[in-house]
Order: structure tokens, then sequence, then C-alpha cells
């Protein structure tokens, strides 16, 4: 059945791509790799942000829209499609054969849909995170009534949808998705790339000048208040106080840089707490093996983060809240979940595991990457769910 897919000409509509970095950019492009692999034709279908109106990323064609990026700056990157738009949009989805969107609240997604629907296309959405509470209740029920808006009608548009973990799943059931078009495909990590290596990790904290007693504690992470680099900060200053050979290294950047700095100086933990900024994607996975223990402090939204699968595929235990999905990938002995906002329990959790030999976890929580979630996996999966369409 698979060589008949073969020729399937593929429509991605994601509202960014690279090389705008985020989860969803990653997730597409993984796909897109491995989908062209088994001979889909693959187009990708984006906003346009600095970029041509036409490109190609290691061979993923990508065609570009215009929009409005206003919210970007504010940490929520939800671009609106301009008039002009619809050109770009009904071309590509003529030109294919089934149309998958990524993210049900996005007008992206909504456009893609019902002009795929017009054109007798079928129409898989893919759904990545849970409610995303932001530190304002304005933002929040803005988010509550694009969900009972567009994503409602996103979801009631497509032909299948898949949930990245059960969360998320039972996220979309409330919205109205329809249990009988609805599973669930987590995503996966690329085991080749994020592996343990112990020269890559040794020379990352030599550049830091991070000792080699140390126990480094990393997490990976866009600087915005739904991503709990607040809570990070408070339980590292509970932590320090009980072991000071420890040290918190932060790889992201994001509009609140400059206010997590000054939290840190004020703490007086600036020699323990290092933000890295942008890594590149190159550069990352010798930064995982700089690390003895992951941690993922969010406050909510996560689906299934990328973050945590790269972690445990490097080796580390994964310290995270217990928000979203990231429970799916808890599992066995690879790490302890704790509540959001709580940096009194986040800060034990960090100290517990301060105090066993990580080193001999490395072995047993590669292992359960490697047998739960590779991109093979996953992508076998999403051609199952291509081929009950097409």
């Amino acid at each position: 059945m698979l060589n008949e897919m073969a020729s399937k000409r593929l429509l991605i509509v994601t509202h960014t791509f690279l090389p705008h970095v985020g989860g969803i950019e990653r997730v597409v492009y993984e796909q897109s790799k491995r989908l062209m692999r088994v001979g889909f034709d693959v187009t990708v279908l984006t906003s346009r942000m600095n970029t041509p109106r036409s490109y190609v990323v290691d061979g993923i064609k990508v065609r570009c829209y215009d929009s409005l990026n206003a919210a970007f700056g504010l940490g929520i990157p939800y671009p609106i499609p301009q008039i002009n738009s619809f050109k770009p949009f009904y071309e590509c989805i003529l030109e294919s054969d089934l149309v998958h969107v990524h993210g049900h609240p996005y007008l992206s997604s909504l456009i893609a849909a019902r002009l795929a629907k017009l054109a007798g296309k079928p129409v898989v959405l893919t759904q990545h995170n849970t409610f995303i509470a932001y530190d304002s209740s304005f933002w929040d029920h803005v988010e509550w009534f694009n969900d009972a808006t567009i994503g409602k009608q996103a979801l009631k548009n497509s032909d299948r949808v898949i949930a990245v973990s059960n969360a998320t799943q039972r996220y979309v059931l409330t919205l109205g998705a329809k249990p009988e078009k609805t599973r669930v495909i987590r995503n996966g990590v690329d085991l080749g790339r994020f592996k343990p290596s112990r020269a890559a990790g040794d020379t990352v904290r030599k550049s830091l000048g991070i000792p080699d007693e140390a126990i480094v504690i990393l997490t990976v992470r866009r600087l915005v208040y739904k991503n709990g680099i607040d809570t990070l900060i408070e339980s590292a200053q509970i932590a320090l106080k009980q072991n000071p050979h420890l040290v918190f290294l932060v790889v992201g950047t994001g509009p609140d840089r400059e206010a997590v700095q000054a939290r840190i100086q004020q703490l007086g933990i600036s020699p323990n707490f290092k933000l890295a900024g942008f890594v590149s994607d190159t550069e990352l996975p010798a930064f995982y093996n700089a690390a003895d223990l992951f941690v993922l402090p969010s406050k909510s939204g996560e689906g299934l983060p990328l973050v945590a699968l790269e972690a445990i595929s490097s080796g580390l235990p994964v310290v995270a809240t217990n928000v979203g999905g990231i429970a799916d990938v808890m599992v066995e002995d690879c790490g302890n979940l704790v509540p959001a906002d709580d940096s009194d329990e986040m800060a034990s959790a960090i100290l517990r595991f301060s105090k066993v030999d990580l080193s001999k976890m490395k072995a047993n929580v590669r292992a359960i990457a490697e047998r739960k979630f590779s991109w093979e996996e996953n992508v076998k999966r999403l051609v199952e769910t291509y081929e009950e369409l097409i």
C-alpha cells in the first residue's frame, strides 16, 4: 500500500516554519523529511517571516503567505493571514491530494481545512498542546474565545484529528472532535542526533567554565511566562542552599529574558545559574550531554514536549511539572513529576536526584526513548492515517 502512496502530493500547513524555531516547526520538519523518503511529494505552506515567498529547507519545498505578526513580540506566535494569502492557499490545495494542518487554533488551519473541503480534499489535523494559561486573564479569555470559534471549526472540518498525547486528545474532545476520528500518535525524537556522548558534554562544560564536580541541571525553554522559568529560578535558590555544587543551565531566549536575568541577580545565584541564550540545532545535542538532569518547569499547555524526549534520548532523567501530556514521557524510572508552580517540590526533586549516581541511569533512560519514541514509528502511524483517506 505504501508504494501506491508514494506519488501522492501532500500539503502541510503550519503557522510558522524554519528558520523560525519552535516545537511545531521541528515536528513538521522531522516528519516531512521522513515522508519524502517514502516517496511523498511534500510542500509546506506557512506564514512569511523575513523569508522569500518560496524556499527549500533540506529538500522540503516551502511556500509562504503574507500575514500580520503583531502578537509575536508578546510571546504569542499567532500569524493572521492577509487578504492576498487566499491565492497561495487555494493554489497549494488544488495541487495536493491531502492536506495536513497543524494546530487547531490557527486561522491558517481553518482556512486550509475549509478550502480543502470545498475542493474535495481530505484533511488531517494534528493538535500539539493543551490549553495554554497566560499570566493575564485577558489572554486566557482570548484563547477560550478562539478555541470556541476558530478551533472548533478547524476540528469540525478535519477528517482525522491526531493528538500527540492522551492529555491533548482529551482537550480536543472537549472542543467537539469526534472520538471515532481522533487518535493519539506521540511525537518522536531523532535517536541518532540525541544520544549520550561524554566527550561532547565535557567540551560544553569547559567552554562555560563549569567545574568537573558540578551537577548540571539543564532546561531548554523559550523565556516566556508559561514555560515556568520563574519557578525554576526560585527552586534553584532553595536547592543551592543545600547543595552549592548544583549549576543550572538554561538554553533559549525570549521576551522575558531581561526579567529572568534581573531575578537571578537579585537572588545572588548568578554564578550557579547560567543563561546560555540561543543554541543552534547543531550544537544542542552537546548541551544535553553537558547535563546530569533535565528539568521541565512548564505551567501549562504541554502536549508532548520534544525537549523532554531529547533529554531522555540523551540519557537524562527528567524532573517535570505534571501538566498536559508530560506524563506520557515519565514512564518507569526515568524521572519525577511535581506540581506546577511549586518551587519547593521542584527543589526537593532536584536534590533527591543530586544524591544518586545519575551516570548509572543513562542506559536505562536511553532505552526508554529507543523503545517508545522514534520518528520512524511516528511517521509509520501517520502514513497509516493518510492511507485511510486517500
